[in-house]
């Protein structure tokens, strides 16, 4: 007998499979080191995440019967909050950090190796710190805007 109290995990957010939106910030670290076709492509992979996890919320709200209009709003909410959450905002702020180190370090006069290679190591670094402010505020921002006067 399935217990319909437990509440599914949704493998988009709460699995390492979040961590694949966050490809582009992989890029975006590695920008100044690597084509601008790579760095691209982690935008596909984050963008396909992104689609993946929009397609799949809104087709199980298809099949629990929904409306067409229910199912267009999840598809758009998990669509815009993951874009925010996962390619637009980490991947800024990311490209910001490595850049303004980037600067700092050759103001500073550090040897080349250091100013090559040491704000992909910052950027990096930075990933795991910036997500879960970044969710909070996305899930704020959509609170205040997007999601008011919506019924679940």
């Amino acid at each position: 007998m399935v217990n319909e109290n437990v509440k599914e995990k949704d493998i988009f957010r709460e699995t390492w499979l979040r961590y694949t939106g966050y490809a582009n910030e992989v890029g975006e670290a590695f920008r100044h080191l690597v084509s601008r076709r790579l760095v691209h492509g982690s935008y596909v992979g984050a963008i396909s995440y992104v689609i993946a996890d929009a397609s799949t919320k809104s087709w199980r709200k298809f099949q629990e019967d929904e409306s067409l209009v229910q199912v267009a709003n999840v598809a758009a909410d998990v669509f815009l909050w993951q874009m925010l959450a996962s390619v637009i905002f980490p991947g800024y702020t990311i490209n910001r950090i490595t850049h303004f180190s980037r600067i700092m370090f050759k103001q500073a006069r550090a040897r080349e190796s250091i100013v090559k290679y040491m704000p992909t190591a910052i950027g990096l670094l930075s990933i795991p710190i910036i997500v879960h402010p970044i969710d909070h505020f996305v899930d704020f921002l959509m609170d205040k805007t997007f999601r008011t006067n919506k019924t679940s």
